[in-house]
């Protein structure tokens, strides 16, 4: 049986990217392609709605989808774990909601080793580079490495982060300076530097090639948000690395 897919964002770069994977994968099939003027009553009748809007409609998009018990995958930047949490309650036996803060497999390993990392080191800082249309800063991305690392350190305590009080130490996230660069022809760069006692540890991602990049991930999610019945968050739940995050 074929599962229809509503894709809402489908016109935008990842949500064309989307597209284009699930035209390749079989037993998968975009029903329909709404954006900006379309309406939620055209969510109806999907089998699994996928979600590569803007962070101002990503919240009403869940909303509609757990509404009609229709799981819903979200690609959509600009989900943190406070903004999870208005949708964790929501959440039954009937509907899922998987959130997919960045579907390349390098990402998913640099934030998992950011946050293998986290409790040996005394500071960290991210700085995260996207072209300069992206809407919302810091990056999903971005949030979701902080916040895997803060997790990390139950034992250690929040990292050091001194003079946050200056604008220019970059956003606060889960305790940890974070600087979002936009700058036109940059795909997606990511750097997380932990610093300790006479030492320091960078891991860098970066993605040259979106389409090239996001298609594995992509693929991997399909079945799971199909299947699924829980909220879930990051690709790693997707993949055997040795570390499970918190979701």
């Amino acid at each position: 049986m074929t599962t229809q897919v509503a894709l809402v964002g489908g016109t935008g770069k990842l949500g064309r990217i989307i597209h284009a994977v699930i035209d390749e994968v079989d037993g998968f099939e975009v029903r329909n392609v709404l954006g900006s003027a379309s309406e939620l009553s055209e969510l109806d009748g999907a089998d699994l709605i996928i979600d590569a809007s803007t962070p101002a409609v990503s919240l009403d998009v869940v909303r509609a989808a757990i509404e009609r018990g229709i799981n819903v995958l979200v690609g959509t930047s600009g989900w943190s774990q406070e903004r999870i949490a208005q949708i964790r309650p929501l959440v039954t036996d009937e509907s899922a909601v998987v959130f997919v803060p960045n579907f390349a497999l390098g990402s998913v390993l640099g934030s998992a080793l950011a946050a293998a990392a986290a409790p040996f080191f005394v500071s960290a800082e991210i700085i995260e580079a996207h072209r300069d249309t992206k809407i919302d800063s810091p990056s999903g991305t971005a949030v979701r490495t902080a916040e895997l690392m803060t997790a990390a350190r139950d034992d250690e305590g929040p990292f050091q982060a001194p003079h946050v009080d200056q604008r220019a130490r970059g956003q606060q996230v889960a305790g940890i300076p974070v600087h979002s660069l936009r700058r036109p022809g940059v795909i997606a760069k990511q750097e997380v530097i932990l610093s300790g006692a006479g030492e320091s540890l960078s891991i860098v991602h970066d993605t040259v090639d979106s389409a090239a990049a996001y298609a594995p991930g992509i693929r991997l999610a399909l079945p799971f948000a199909r299947d699924a019945r829980a909220l879930t968050v990051g690709l790693e739940n997707m993949i055997d690395i040795g570390i499970r995050a918190r979701s």
